[in-house]
């Protein structure tokens, strides 16, 4: 039974607030003042925050929430304005105490809207590089803990998958595709308020392996999404080149929320999720299972069955059947989570306090978890006369995760369906007398990790002169990870009579920190129709990184499994120290003509600890123009034309992301024989170890139609990747397999990207928009010289994608002998790996979509999400065991051609099966169309006087799929851990 925590409290919490602001209003009523309020929305129905309400010749004003509400004591005589950046100001005098407002977009004014572009900010309007952007409107009311989830289908060249739905499970990100040959090349850099953020797990897979599926890629998990006030993605050179050799992979800026010029108003927010596995794989029951085990062994010629055999020789109940999938991961998984804020400031002065604590369950029996809190402070000051302006941000999030040592998926898919019972008559693990491995005895091994990571930033702006701005961004960066592994050995059956001399336990301690500082100088100048803008600043940049993971067994008592001390053999299993040193000068030079012809110039030069000495310095760069077509006298009175812009760039980013020390020579502890260690060399000495680059080309169309009623845009790209960094092979008699240097090998990602929204309806009371966007990526190696004759040649082959896969090519099944058959490439007879795995399978995403609307009718509002993806990917036939064998089988297993059952002594047919899985059968369409998130709200009415505003809403992640995937989830691909989780979360926020 899953129990409700503290979340629990916001419920009493809310109610006294309520009844607070209920005796306040009355309060009020009584001095006879007069207070206004009402919502602010976009035309398409969007609550706008930040919207300024006043009265003219007053200071009398106020700023719209984050749900577009406001409240002002307001004088009957004057009327009420309502400005915004980019929309018409609006001016009307109340008739009431109530009065909403919808603003409308103002064409001349829409291109003040601003983009972060890192360094620098840009006019959306005036941009010349691709930057994706979303906001905390799309961020919020989402039930996930990493704000990657809430990316997932919402920009365009941006593909994040989950690999786990178990909370700390992880995520990878590819923007435009792979460009690396090594994984963990393939990593975005991450700014967070102008910070380098530490994304690199401090997990270690000896550890968390059995847990999730993956840990090593689960960037911004302690960051809270509702912390976040936008999310911009780099993608071309125009827009990466400016952070060099780091924005090869492209560029992923987070700016937190901030204090606003308004009155202080205090928020609290609460909601509670109930998460389940989204679909069941449809087992055989127990009849058809033991009807598969009969005929295997048949097949096999045997009449007797093995004392093993317990499903079939009757130690185990024949007609006994039990649903394993809901028994071991069919439980409610259940989040709750409560934050509260206190935003507000003056002109001069604005500040912002924001914590929030959490807990992620889990679908498996038991109390098991991620126990989440985050703080977020901000304050910001101006001087008089704004010459100088102080911003300072601290950032910190702690995860405390507590999970069973092993996911139960495997034997949720796996166990025979008439398996005894997990519990005996008084409640204990139930062995049945030593017949089977209790899937349930993983709940005597426990996983744990508590990680917790601050970001502190400050950033400085003074005007020198005119023009000249002066401006210093610094931070540090800190993680701290302490994980623990703790395997007793009552995970065993009791009959073998085992001790606690044979428990162990692992323990990794780690640590990271980078700080930086970043001096600028920013310069405008603006004279007849020429604009120009120069930015120069550098970057110092220290990065440290500590790890020390120990494996303790022999322990005299259990009770004794978490004190290292305690046990009789201590193993240091890996042990590190690492630093990394980084400088780099950066420069931009952006020139506009008469506000429609634009050039801009952007230059790094960067140094890092990680390359040799030879070619330690390297340079990046990009050009990129753009032509605001719409503004030219042709289209100035055009009726259907609102605004047209051609955009292209071409230049170079970098790759650093190979670990430090990789260039030099080397030594390894070699071990303790007789007491007696040394040394062992690693790796060799290679002072010419230098850079991937990147070489960017992108040529883009941007438009807007009908008073921006509809805008849409469509890019083509090109990256080639080259210089990549791998082990070159050696031959043997060097005593080395092989060497870290540049490959010479070139990885081509080139393709399509489409993005539109639309306003379909504009009323009084109604609001209807839709969004879309697909993207198509072509990923392809281009150039490997030797690959032929290296280690290479069964991995990747040119003219296809780094991610393809050899397989055999599986032929169909002999009428003779019922075996497995596939084509036999060189005509030896023979089936070998190295001569008949020829057939090449693509993995890698062909296209991948999202889309939806956006619909409101006075305090309703609806958003919908789906997201879609074309891929072929590995079924559930990957490493699942052959049909006859002691594993359960999914129904329909029969339904393409398979070979006889046996139960694994036929050692053809053993072998066979396992070719099976390695050839193209075991690859199959995964595919999916997946409503990703829906969010009914609902605005609550003003109450008078009050000041308390609020909505409350429902809001549904990976709600439904459609796919013909023949596995478990076609996003995670993985039978062994638990698939994205459908979320239905029901949640509140309220404002005084």
């Amino acid at each position: 039974m899953k129990k409700f925590t503290f979340a629990a409290l916001a419920v009493p919490l809310m109610w006294v607030l309520l009844l607070l602001l209920f005796f306040n209003s009355n309060k009020l009523h009584a001095q006879q003042t007069t207070v206004l309020s009402g919502v602010v929305k976009s035309a398409d129905g969007t609550p706008m925050e930040g919207v300024t309400v006043w009265q003219k010749d007053t200071d009398n004003g106020t700023q719209t929430s984050e749900t577009g509400y406001y409240t002002l004591q307001v004088s009957n005589s004057l009327p009420v304005t309502f400005e915004y950046l980019g929309y018409k100001t609006q001016t009307v005098k109340p008739a009431g105490p109530v009065l909403n407002v919808t603003l409308q977009t103002d064409d001349d004014l829409l291109d003040e809207v601003v983009i972060n572009a890192g360094y620098y900010s840009v006019k959306d309007k005036e941009r010349t590089g691709s930057i994706s952007k979303i906001t905390a409107k799309e961020i919020g009311q989402q039930p996930v803990a990493n704000p990657l989830a809430a990316m997932q289908g919402r920009m365009a060249g941006v593909n994040i998958t989950q690999s786990s739905g178990t909370p700390g499970g992880g995520f990878d990100i590819q923007i435009r595709g792979r460009n690396s040959l090594r994984t963990e090349g393939n990593a975005p850099l991450y700014i967070v308020d102008g910070v380098p953020y530490l994304s690199e797990s401090t997990s270690h897979s000896y550890l968390s392996a059995g847990s999730l599926k993956s840990t090593e890629n689960n960037p911004l998990q302690l960051i809270n999404p509702n912390n976040i006030e936008s999310i911009e993605v780099l993608k071309d050179a125009d827009a990466t080149a400016i952070y060099g050799s780091r924005g090869a992979n492209g560029v992923v800026l987070i700016t937190t929320k901030k204090g606003v010029e308004q009155a202080t108003v205090f928020t609290l927010q609460s909601h509670t999720a109930i998460g389940v596995v989204p679909k069941f794989m449809k087992m055989l029951e127990t009849a058809d299972y033991l009807e598969l085990r009969k005929r295997a062994y048949a097949n096999d010629g045997i009449t007797e069955y093995p004392a093993a055999a317990h499903d079939v020789n009757g130690n185990w109940d024949p007609e006994r059947y039990t649903d394993w999938q809901k028994e071991l991961i069919g439980g409610k998984a259940v989040t709750q989570q409560v934050s509260a804020n206190v935003r507000g400031g003056s002109k001069n002065s604005q500040f912002m306090i924001m914590g929030s604590i959490a807990k992620d369950g889990t679908v498996f029996p038991g109390e098991y978890g991620n126990k989440r809190n985050n703080l977020l402070a901000q304050f910001a000051h101006t001087t008089p006369g704004e010459k100088w302006k102080i911003q300072t941000q601290f950032v910190r999030g702690e995860s405390n995760n507590s999970l069973l040592g092993t996911d139960l998926t495997r034997d949720a898919l796996t166990l025979a369906p008439n398996a005894p019972s997990l519990y005996d008559d008084e409640g204990n693990l139930n062995w049945e007398k030593s017949t089977w491995d209790n899937p349930l005895r993983w709940i005597n091994e426990t996983y744990r990790s508590k990680s917790t990571q601050w970001l502190t930033a400050w950033n400085i702006d003074g005007s020198i002169t005119k023009g000249l701005v002066f401006k210093l961004q610094a931070g540090y960066n800190e993680m701290v990870g302490e994980e623990q592994r703790l395997s007793p050995h009552t995970i065993h059956d009791p009959s073998w009579g085992l001790t606690s001399t044979y428990s162990n336990s692992m323990r990794n301690s780690s640590s990271g920190n980078n700080w930086n500082i970043e001096p600028q100088l920013h310069f405008d100048k603006t004279w007849k129709k020429h604009k120009i803008s120069v930015l120069a600043g550098s970057t110092f940049l220290k990065h440290e990184k500590k790890q020390y993971v120990w494996r303790a067994s022999d322990f005299s008592s259990n009770s004794q499994i978490t004190n290292l001390a305690a046990a009789k053999t201590l193993q240091i299993v890996s042990s590190l120290n690492n630093k990394y040193a980084y400088q780099a000068l950066f420069s931009r030079l952006n020139y506009q003509y008469n506000d429609k012809y634009i050039v801009n110039l952007t230059a790094r030069r960067d140094g890092s600890s990680r390359f040799g000495p030879n070619r330690r310095w390297a340079n990046f760069g990009a050009v990129a123009g753009a032509w605001l077509f719409s503004r030219e006298k042709l289209f100035e009175e055009s009726s259907w034309l609102s605004f047209g812009k051609l955009r292209a760039s071409y230049g170079s980013a970098g790759n650093d992301r190979i670990g430090d020390y990789q260039y030099m020579d080397t030594y390894g502890y070699s071990g303790g024989i007789y007491e007696v260690g040394g040394l062992r060399p690693l790796r060799l000495y290679n002072p010419d170890f230098s850079w991937e680059t990147n070489i960017k080309k992108e040529v883009a169309l941007e438009f807007a139609l009908f008073r921006n009623r509809f805008n849409a845009s469509a890019a083509y790209y090109q990256n080639k990747s080259s210089d990549q960094l791998v082990g070159i092979p050696l031959p043997g008699t060097t005593g080395f397999n092989s060497i870290q240097a540049n490959l010479p090998a070139t990885v081509r990602n080139s393709g399509w990207e489409f993005e539109m929204n639309a306003k379909l309806l504009t009323t009084t009371n109604w609001n209807w928009s839709v969004f879309g966007n697909i993207s198509f990526n072509e990923n392809k190696l281009i150039d490997f010289p030797g690959l032929k004759e290296s280690t290479y040649k069964y991995t990747y082959a040119v003219n296809y994608p780094t991610s393809m896969k050899y397989a055999y090519e599986f032929t169909g099944v002999d009428e003779e002998t019922g075996m497995y058959t596939f084509k036999d490439f060189n005509g030896d007879g023979k089936i070998t790996a190295n001569e008949d795995m020829q057939l090449i399978v693509q993995t890698a995403p062909k296209y991948f979509a999202g889309f939806g609307q956006d619909i409101s009718y006075k305090n309703w509002s609806l958003s919908v999400l789906f997201q879609a993806v074309k891929q072929t990917a590995p079924n559930y036939q990957m490493g699942w065991g052959m049909p006859g064998m002691m594993i359960n089988q999914p129904q329909g297993y029969d339904q393409s051609p398979i070979q006889k059952p046996s139960t694994g002594v036929d050692a053809q047919a053993f072998q066979n099966y396992n070719l099976y899985m390695q050839s193209q059968a075991a690859y199959s369409d995964a595919s999916f169309i997946r409503l990703k998130n829906i969010v009914l709200n609902y605005s609550l009415p003003a109450f008078k006087a009050s000041g308390l505003k609020g909505n409350i809403y429902i809001s549904g992640q990976n709600v439904l799929t459609i796919t013909k995937y023949r596995g478990l989830d076609p996003e995670s691909q993985s039978n062994v851990s638990v698939p994205p989780l459908k979320v239905w979360s029901l949640g509140a926020t309220f404002s005084y």
